[in-house]
């Protein structure tokens, strides 16, 4: 059976770069519509927008998620354009390279991990579910990270704000059920992307990484992506309130 999303409205958050970009790439060739938020790569999202030749079937949207008035501008504009939300993936997030002890994180760090990572979560949805409320259905798509499930030593804020991630799917699963409204979230481990160039450079630091992964490697942004079209299609329709896991078996849970 191939997977179609035709005729469905996307909103992806942090679709310039990375899982987003491929995301936003695989909805297209399976026939949605996306509408995809980009906030430090303004070049990076004219070059996604460019590869669909101007079709009008991708518009970039710059949008600081953590804040609630672009998170808002960021679904009006999906829904100006396209008169419907069919899908939203909120991918967004942040993380930091440099190891943190607990008594080094500053009030700073912590409140910007959160507002970006749970924070950024939260105002998409709750701009969204009103309008997949009125259409009677809907899938909400939010990333994780093995760091949500097991804690993360020297990050653990943003182990704390994954971990967040999870509970808020859990409660939303059951929540906008009677809605016919799916929430799933894709919880990734080491993933090649611009926020993993750092250990990549680094010999030392990426052996030590892969030697927890028993597939000895990085996975790719489309590996990724390719669960969450998954959870976006009519493939998934008994799912709900679940963590998939695409981490190359480095954390083995159900």
């Amino acid at each position: 059976m191939t997977i179609t999303l035709e005729n469905q409205v996307a909103v992806i958050t942090g679709g310039s770069r990375g899982i987003g970009a491929a995301t936003v790439k695989l909805f297209v060739a399976a026939g949605a519509r996306v509408v995809f938020s980009y906030l430090r790569a303004p070049r990076q999202a004219r070059e996604v927008v460019k590869g669909y030749g101007g079709s009008g079937q991708v518009v970039a949207v710059r949008a600081n998620v953590a804040k609630m008035a672009d998170a808002k501008r960021l679904i009006a504009t999906a829904l100006e354009r396209f008169d419907r939300l069919d899908i939203l993936v909120a991918n967004a997030g942040i993380w930091n390279y440099q190891p943190l002890p607990i008594a080094k994180v500053t009030e700073k760090d912590w409140d910007e991990m959160m507002a970006v990572n749970l924070k950024g979560a939260y105002s998409v949805v709750h701009y969204a579910v009103p309008q997949m409320i009125r259409q009677q259905g809907g899938r909400i798509i939010v990333l994780s990270s093995t760091a949500g499930q097991r804690g993360e030593a020297f990050h653990t804020h943003y182990g704390a704000s994954k971990g967040g991630i999870i509970s808020l799917i859990k409660g939303l699963s059951a929540e906008l059920a009677p809605h016919h409204i799916l929430v799933n979230c894709v919880a990734p481990g080491w993933i090649d992307t611009d926020m993993a160039v750092p250990v990549v450079k680094n010999r030392r630091e990426y052996r030590q990484a892969i030697s927890g992964i028993p597939l000895r490697r990085f996975g790719r942004p489309e590996e990724v992506a390719m669960p969450i079209l998954f959870l976006a299609s009519s493939l998934a329709t008994y799912m709900t309130g679940e963590v998939v896991n695409v981490n190359g078996g480095s954390v083995l849970c159900g």
